[in-house]
């Protein structure tokens, strides 16, 4: 019997993170390390009363977090995989000249000027200089709002998001969005909750504005600190939650202009979208109009010398990692030490990386595929993709308590689903970027310049349906509601993810369960509010929408039951898309394998592990994962997926396969009880 099972694994968050520290692998080591170890199990444990700790026990205890991460996870496999293969990349893009505008141009001057922290510290603050001159000069409120406009571009945060994006009610066409924004920390929860720990990050956070101001040079910074977070708290006050943004009917208010000022009247919104590059604005989004309606308020009540400070703060915050160590220092130590509980910073090479990655991301993406995509794996998992449909359909037309008029509407929109797989057929033109190796802050500014403009300029053209929302190196995947489609980067089709040598039973646990998961987005709470054609349109019956509503009810509950520490509890409202989707991903790539497993005939166990067991320890070696007390608080306040060992207890509990798979009874820990079992799709 084999030594190793192979596993695939799912990131639907950016969790993967490097580890320096750590021996680089080499690109051939790296490609043969698609294998966990039965050592990752803690068979000590019964399967049925903590599956996550028997599943991958052995990993969480052998496996602490690097000094360099909050959290380290079984993602860091390919992300170091992916790395590896990125570094060499880009080491051979900077080892010499290339033509000027070429990829190999642009993105070795790009790392080449990351790299150089001497030229860094040697330039200090005078980067931003000619910014903050112009914030000076400033004497009323209407041309500070036309420069915070103006500033947009270089993706610098202010008191508002506006953003150019698919008509959630005319997925054919594009409108301007405007939404709340304006905060340094994390979420609006951090300043309006007054317990022994808020208020410690409230403190330390207006420590943070005072350092960061002194480093400027500025003078009074405690008085300055304590101006910014006093506009920071007022927005704070009138911000929609992460719960309510949530529901995609509170959040679409369309208004025309008349309208749009007369809830917002100090800002002139013709110069604002002029100054920004748009002046065929007829109509806007808002998605929180009772922000926009406080902010309207503050904008005349508090002090223009207020908000100037709030900018000057606004403006070294965005550019803090890319100017002298000492911006970069207190950066760290305020959002990675303090906040997640990080304990030393990256290596420069890996900072360049992530820089460079973060910023070119589709020019490198385009050297990535280039190299290192097999493009078999495209046909293969295009059949899982038809795979998971055909079973989706299936239990939808079995369904018992939904109706056939409200059916025929889900067959439809599943019908109508699109994938994209590996890497965008049309990519995206750099021609107009221009890339120096001699100035980070000039390359950061020209590439957020970039893309910014290439957003703006979408409005009033065809939607472009080729458009990706990842790039192809990313180790993700998304559903994208509008469009109606699931996509799957280059990144996530490899080891340990997928393998075209791998077991039935461990790719459609993972890569499997990874659609099963994006065809369920589909119709989560939020997706299942948009129709075939990508449009926010009731398509259910009102009876249908009440059973839904229910049963997802019953998620939230199973969630909120979850204690990741004895004083904190997951958020069963916040994660209920992504708890919907995993119980319903795992649940159809389950039977999309035993379909799959009639067509070419079932295998005989392995290690002792039949097919079905072997599916659902594929799923939970996705989910290793140790992190930090300081960044499970920060995510449970402000992110939308579970703790990973929730990921994994949560929809198998519910699951009466995984019970039979591994011989549970009713009055294990790992089996809901009927009164509690969540059943959706």
């Amino acid at each position: 019997m084999n030594k190793y099972i192979l596993p695939a694994a799912l990131s639907l968050c950016m969790l993967a993170c490097n580890n320096p520290e750590k021996t680089p692998k080499t690109e051939v080591e790296v490609e043969k390390t698609i294998a966990f170890p039965l050592s990752n199990m803690d068979t000590t444990v019964s399967p049925c009363n903590d599956f996550y700790q028997y599943a991958i026990g052995g990993w969480l205890k052998d496996n602490p977090i690097p000094s360099t991460e909050s959290r380290w996870s079984s993602f860091n496999v390919v992300t170091d995989s992916n790395n590896a293969k990125l570094k060499k990349i880009f080491a051979e893009f900077a080892a010499k000249e290339f033509d000027k505008g070429s990829i190999e141009q642009k993105v070795g001057d790009f790392y080449k000027s990351v790299m150089d922290s001497a030229k860094a510290d040697e330039l200090g603050i005078t980067p931003l200089q000619a910014m903050f001159d112009e914030l000076g000069k400033i004497e009323n409120i209407a041309d500070y709002i036309k420069l915070n406009a103006s500033w947009k571009e270089y993706g610098i945060g202010s008191f508002n998001g506006v953003y150019i994006s698919q008509d959630d009610k005319k997925s054919d066409e594009y409108i301007t969005y405007l939404s709340q924004a304006g905060l340094g920390l994390p979420d609006e929860a951090y300043y309006t909750k007054s317990d022994e720990k808020a208020i410690k990050i409230q403190e330390a956070y207006k420590t943070h504005l005072s350092k960061m101001f002194t480093l400027i040079g500025d003078e009074n910074t405690e008085g300055l600190a304590s101006k910014v977070y006093a506009i920071e708290e007022a927005l704070a006050q009138v911000s929609m939650t992460k719960v309510e943004r949530r529901d995609p009917d509170s959040t679409y208010n369309k208004l025309d202009m008349d309208e749009l000022s007369k809830i917002t009247s100090n800002i002139n919104w013709e110069t604002y979208f002029k100054t920004i590059g748009l002046s065929n604005v007829e109509h806007v989004v808002v998605g929180q109009p009772n922000f926009m309606k406080g902010l309207n308020e503050l904008l005349l009540s508090v002090p223009l010398e207020d908000w100037k400070a709030y900018s000057r703060w606004k403006l070294v915050d965005a550019y803090a990692s890319e100017l002298s160590s000492v911006f970069v220092d207190q950066n760290f130590d305020f959002y990675n030490r303090t906040l997640s509980g990080t304990e030393v910073m990256k290596s420069r090479e890996e900072i360049a990386l992530r820089t460079v990655n973060g910023s070119l991301g589709e020019l490198v993406g385009k050297a990535f595929v280039a190299r290192y995509f097999p493009e078999e794996s495209k046909a293969n998992v295009r059949q899982m993709v038809e795979n998971l449909r055909t079973v989706f359909k299936e239990r939808v037309r079995k369904l018992d308590w939904m109706s056939e008029e409200t059916k025929i509407k889900a067959l439809e929109k599943l019908d109508a689903f699109k994938m994209k797989i590996g890497y965008p057929d049309k990519w995206t033109d750099y021609s107009a970027l221009e890339i120096t190796a001699d100035n980070l802050v000039l390359n950061v500014m020209n590439t957020r310049k970039f893309n910014f403009n290439e957003m703006i300029g979408k409005l009033g053209q065809p939607v472009d349906k080729d458009e990706w929302f990842m790039t192809p190196q990313t180790v993700n995947a998304y559903y994208s509601s509008s469009k109606n489609e699931i996509v799957f980067p280059a990144g996530i089709l490899q080891p340990p993810f997928y393998s075209i040598d791998a077991d039935n039973a461990l790719n459609y646990g993972g890569i499997g369960a990874v659609i099963g998961h994006e065809f369920s987005h589909g119709f989560d709470d939020r997706g299942s509010k948009y129709d075939a054609n990508g449009n926010l349109s009731n398509w259910w019956t009102e009876e249908d929408r009440a059973r839904f509503d229910a049963r997802a009810n019953v998620v939230v509950e199973q969630f909120d039951g979850y204690f990741p520490l004895s004083d904190l509890h997951v958020n069963g409202k916040l994660t209920l898309g992504e708890n919907i989707a995993d119980l319903g991903g795992a649940t159809m790539a389950f039977y999309a394998l035993e379909k799959e497993l009639e067509r070419i005939g079932k295998p005989e166990p392995i290690d002792g592990f039949t097919y079905q067991q072997r599916f659902f320890l594929g799923w939970a070696q996705v989910w290793h994962m140790n992190m930090t007390e300081k960044e499970l608080r920060k995510r449970i306040a402000t992110d939308s997926h579970s703790p990973g060992e929730f990921r994994v207890k949560g929809p198998l509990a519910n699951m009466s396969e995984f019970a039979e798979a591994f011989g549970c009874s009713a009055d294990d820990l790992m089996v809901n009880a009927d009164s509690t079992k969540a059943v959706i799709w």
